[in-house]
């Protein structure tokens, strides 16, 4: 059998000395995300802004902490403890329902938070006993904390390695706002009101937003609805999504109907369960992340909550005072949350000239064979350095009761440097485990505040038995202590992603195989 002449070339072809195969363009890579940029940002600040009621709930309470004690009659150190109750349900509540969001979508994890937050925070507007408080805020905090986990998987959904730094930012502004303006308003209301306003306002404020997220955020969740291209079934669509498929069906973009079978096929509801992020917790790579990100934020609420008794007792300040105090703390992570991802993506882009790796906008590329861990520790390390530092530095100030003015700055240097650490972690967090960012995030929550309620219960203990100046010392050096595990994943995370890869690979092989063994053998 003779092998077929190739087809001559046309005379266009001739001229110009190439045949057609030679002139055809590649085809163009697929993109990640079909939304524009304007909307990534804009549905990424919305979903950073359902995650301020989080850092809101916890820190709208601390310059009323003695107005609450007076007012139930008892101790300010049985009041902390709602503080760190408040905290250990932070860290896991949304190990429940980050994993559901992975796979069910964002918009039915947002649907369940903030039902369980607004029924908690009607319910603290009622109540006037310790025990309901207590039970209460624990509610809350399982109602608002999962929101700060579907932030950053929007920012997974949408947004590639390359981009994800500035992204971050727009994801952290709600958080960074938290502490910034919620001790304000807490202290206006506990001063002129009575405190249980504290939770009316929340209630209205949360009811508002919910009202106009669940009517206009899009799903994005890429198990449910892909790159955005596919509709969403029933359970996770809202108006703006049908706008938005019923435009592009007018303009004749075609629909993957294979994809959206697929992924169809896979969709389904589970109830909430926190294996999905217990097992990244127990990845070695990851655990070091962990550690370095729970450490530094140990120091971050100790300072956040000892400043009220602090300022109370060392500089005899008001409710509605002492809740200004916060204000530094929050406009440095703003100030952070704009500068830092600018830095961070600039270093990937830095290292990925260095390793010829292409940087496409919008293309999701594959960094297996890419030091992401040197790209962002990089950022880390100096920033990291400075704000433990900065938490020493502000427990012997406090100690020597130094001008006003010295309290201040630090706590604004403080509040940019630990936010910027927090920030570049969490991108590395999503970096680390593509597909399964919310999950990742959680995993960053759940050491984050259970290492940081853990430090709010021993602050004030610390500062009596060993003096303020001492007890941050403590904090800030147990801290620091964690800055080798650092260089050891700059140097090896690469070959240990490899690893994980390598044994992941296989299990799904063994998956497969004993998925083909179990089907019924079929007559030829």
């Amino acid at each position: 059998m003779g092998v077929e002449n190739p087809p001559l070339p046309t005379d266009a072809e001739a001229n110009h000395g190439v045949t057609a195969t030679a002139t055809a363009s590649p085809p163009a890579p697929e993109k990640y995300s079909v939304f524009t940029v304007n909307q990534r940002r804009a549905m990424i600040t919305v979903g950073s802004l359902a995650s301020f009621f989080s850092p809101l709930s916890a820190s709208i309470y601390f310059p009323a902490l003695d107005t609450i004690a007076d007012a139930l009659h008892v101790s300010t150190t049985k009041i902390n403890l709602t503080v760190t109750t408040y905290m250990i349900l932070q860290g896991i509540a949304p190990m429940m329902i980050a994993g559901f969001s992975d796979k069910a979508g964002r918009r039915p994890a947002y649907t369940i938070c903030f039902s369980i937050y607004l029924v908690a925070n009607l319910a603290l507007g009622l109540q006037n006993s310790y025990a309901a408080l207590l039970v209460l805020r624990c509610l809350q905090s399982a109602g608002s904390s999962g929101t700060v986990a579907l932030a950053n998987g929007l920012v997974g959904d949408m947004v590639t390695s390359a981009e994800r730094g500035t992204y971050i930012a727009f994801a952290s502004v709600g958080s960074m706002l938290g502490p910034s303006l919620s001790p304000v308003i807490g202290g206006l209301i506990s001063q002129y009101l009575n405190w249980h306003w504290i939770f009316w306002f929340l209630l209205i404020l949360a009811g508002s937003f919910f009202t106009a997220l669940l009517l206009f955020l899009p799903e994005t969740c890429r198990k449910v609805v892909g790159d955005g291209s596919v509709p969403p079934p029933p359970l996770n669509n809202n108006l703006s999504d049908m706008i938005r498929h019923r435009r592009r069906q007018r303009e004749g973009i075609p629909l993957d109907e294979a994809q959206q079978q697929r992924l169809r096929a896979n969709y389904k509801l589970e109830f909430p369960n926190p294996l999905p992020t217990l097992l990244i917790v127990l990845d070695l790579e990851t655990s070091l992340v962990l550690l370095t990100t729970g450490l530094t934020f140990a120091g971050f609420y100790a300072v956040m909550t000892g400043a009220t008794t602090s300022f109370h007792d060392v500089y005899g300040m008001n409710n509605i005072q002492t809740g200004l105090m916060y204000v530094p703390i929050g406009a440095g992570g703003i100030l952070s949350a704009f500068t830092t991802g600018r830095l961070v993506d600039w270093n990937f882009r830095r290292h990925a000239a260095r390793a010829n790796l292409p940087i496409i906008k919008n293309v999701r590329q594959d960094i297996s064979n890419f030091n992401i861990e040197r790209a962002r520790l990089e950022v880390v390390l100096p920033v990291f350095l400075l704000g433990n530092l900065t938490v020493i530095g502000y427990g012997w100030i406090l100690g020597h009761k130094v001008n006003l003015a010295g309290p201040v700055i630090l706590l604004f240097i403080a509040g940019y440097a630990l936010n910027a650490t927090s920030q570049t972690l969490n991108a590395l967090m999503v970096d680390l485990w593509p597909g399964r960012s919310a999950a990742a995030t959680a995993a960053n929550n759940l050491f984050r505040c259970e290492l940081g309620a853990a430090a709010s219960a021993a602050i004030e203990p610390m500062s009596q038995a060993m003096g303020t100046g001492w007890a941050y010392t403590t904090l800030g050096l147990i801290a620091i202590s964690s800055m080798p595990s650092l260089l050891l994943m700059m140097r090896n995370g690469i070959e240990w992603r490899k690893k994980k890869k390598q044994r992941e690979e296989a299990r799904e092989r063994k998956r497969q195989e004993k998925k083909e063994k179990q089907q019924p053998a079929r007559s030829v």
